[in-house]
């Protein structure tokens, strides 16, 4: 008997000296995690505050909550991020600027671009000709997107359609208000943010239904897609069960976002994110999803390869190869 004892003491030493236990679970791992405030870090929420909790212990946790993807980007290119919600351009950008070391684990959040009016004028894409579309974002994911809903449908910038460039949301709501011909182009929670300040503001159009509706017929059919979960190569390549148990409560955390709207728009809140009353109107039309492997290189390579055509420097250049792809 003592002789099967020191056997089992010595696997367990074994296993120890390898860095894991006797049931196979490797050591935590410091796992840093950054998101943007808005739609890309509400999915979050339920596994940040179950780690805050000590429900979740597997591995050691950092989220932090940044207020724009340029307090991303360098952290994550240093290596003093390991995992990161980002725009999905910004991603391939990445990828492109790093020689590959980026890697796109799961698409967290499709399009939240909707066209907004206080009238009720516009009800097709078709509607828009003769108009003027107060926008923000341009040389980014907003214009390109409106770019390829308005083209494919006929309509040209600058002659059937005029966009008027503003710095900020917050300026495209201001001219709606000034203007009642006026459309904006707005995304979620922002469109929820200004309904509050203005019951009269409707959503005219849902830019990821337009989006899907000029996909149909292709052949390689991607979606609009606003958000990713990305991390540094070398993390995943050192880390690869850490990896999958972070995705594993992504996951959870955002099945749980989208079934208890009102739980997690207190969540929401609590963290800063957006006030829990805007989430939990806006939560709906947000768009979270949880999308990874074939399905998520399908719908994401689709959706860079629109780009692609309308500005190859909004996704460095390029397209990614394979390796961008977690686990394909």
């Amino acid at each position: 008997m003592k002789k099967v004892m020191s056997l089992a003491m010595a696997a367990v030493i074994a296993l120890a000296g390898f860095g894991l236990t006797s049931c196979g679970q490797a050591d935590p791992v410091d796992v840093s995690v950054m998101a943007l405030k808005g739609p890309t870090a509400m999915g979050m929420v339920k596994f940040m505050d179950d780690v805050d909790a000590g429900d979740v212990t597997d591995n050691n946790y950092e989220f932090s909550i940044a207020a724009s993807a340029d307090e991303v980007t360098p952290a994550l290119t240093k290596g003093e991020v390991d995992i990161a919600a980002l725009p999905a351009n910004m991603a391939s950008i990445l990828y492109n600027n790093t020689d590959g070391n980026v890697q796109v684990l799961a698409v967290n959040t499709l399009g939240v671009l909707y066209i907004c009016e206080t009238g009720d004028t516009v009800n097709s894409v078709a509607d828009l000709k003769g108009k003027t579309i107060y926008a923000s974002g341009k040389g980014a994911t907003p214009e390109y997107s409106l770019n390829y809903i308005l083209e494919k449908n006929g309509l040209e910038i600058g002659k059937d359609v005029q966009v008027e460039w503003k710095s900020e949301h917050s300026e495209c709501v201001a001219a709606l208000a000034n203007d009642e011909n006026g459309i904006a182009l707005l995304p979620q929670p922002f469109v929820t943010t200004a309904q509050t300040k203005n019951p009269n503001i409707r959503v005219a159009l849902d830019l990821t239904e337009e989006w899907d509706k000029l996909q149909e017929g292709e052949e390689a059919q991607g979606t609009m897609i606003t958000g990713v979960i990305v991390a540094n190569k070398e993390f995943v390549e050192n880390n690869p069960d850490a990896v999958e148990a972070f995705l594993s409560h992504y996951e959870e955390s955002v099945n749980y976002v989208n079934e208890n709207t009102d739980a997690a728009a207190e969540l929401v809140g609590n963290y800063d994110i957006v006030p829990a009353q805007v989430a939990k109107e806006a939560l709906p039309e947000c768009n979270i999803v949880y999308i990874a492997g074939s399905e998520m290189k399908d719908k994401l390579s689709g959706y860079l390869s629109v780009l692609m055509e309308q500005n190859p420097k909004a996704i460095g250049g390029q397209l990614p190869e394979d390796d961008f792809y977690y686990g394909q």
